[in-house]
């Protein structure tokens, strides 16, 4: 299928970390767009009208294989990947780090995207158009003392998602790296509603951003830290 014909017809697309704000916006976003979206997440599923709801433990490489297997019997391909399992926990000094907090977000951050990663490369390739995304931070290039823990893991993340970019190299496939300071969504608005939350991207922004990668060519966006902080 032609480049023009695969963006005028519906896209497949797996997002990831569904249930929260920032997957929840995308979900929106992509099914506004007609696109066919699964949405994955571990536990929270918010009800979005059209929009195919799963319950994987991304921690289990062979669930994420039962998921990917079960997107190529149906649909044979993977437009996108959208990864948004988050995280976050953090210390007041490094000397109070805790390695606990690290094993959490290995796994949220790192595990689970190795997982999904390499469980949908083979249909990303298939589509002619795939795309995966990640959302990373600007700690994993300035990380301060209380955030070791965080920084790294969003720094190995990072490195994983530019090596499958490396492996797409001359397809049409892209893998891009989105990164931000902090997300902002309503909820938290509403909870301070004072605040202007300086240097935060609003998740819908977000999904915007995340539904215009296919518009670019995969050679201007695959390895690509689009910064989205500023």
């Amino acid at each position: 299928m032609a480049r023009g014909e695969r963006l005028l017809s519906a896209k497949v697309i797996v997002v990831t970390g569904a249930g929260g704000p920032a997957g929840q916006a995308v979900v929106r976003r992509l099914a506004a767009e007609g696109d066919t979206v699964l949405a994955v997440d571990a536990h929270h599923h918010p009800d979005v009208e059209g929009v195919e709801r799963h319950t994987v433990d991304l921690l289990q490489p062979h669930a994420v294989g039962d998921l990917a297997r079960d997107v190529a019997a149906r649909y044979g391909r993977a437009d996108g990947v959208v990864h948004l399992v988050g995280g976050w926990r953090g210390a007041k000094s490094f000397a109070e780090t805790s390695l606990a907090d690290w094993e959490l977000l290995h796994g949220l951050l790192i595990r689970t995207l190795q997982h999904v990663s390499l469980a949908f490369d083979p249909l990303l390739r298939e589509s002619g158009d795939g795309r995966f995304v990640i959302v990373s931070a600007e700690a994993a290039r300035s990380p301060t003392q209380g955030s070791a823990a965080y920084a790294a893991a969003k720094a190995a993340a990072e490195a994983w998602t530019l090596a499958m970019a490396d492996g797409f190299a001359g397809t049409r496939a892209a893998a891009t790296i989105l990164v931000v300071n902090a997300l902002v969504h309503d909820a938290m608005r509403a909870e301070n509603p004072g605040a202007t939350f300086p240097g935060h991207t609003d998740v819908n922004d977000l999904a915007e951003i995340v539904a215009g990668l296919w518009e670019a060519p995969a050679v201007e966006i695959n390895g690509r830290r689009l910064d989205l902080s500023k």
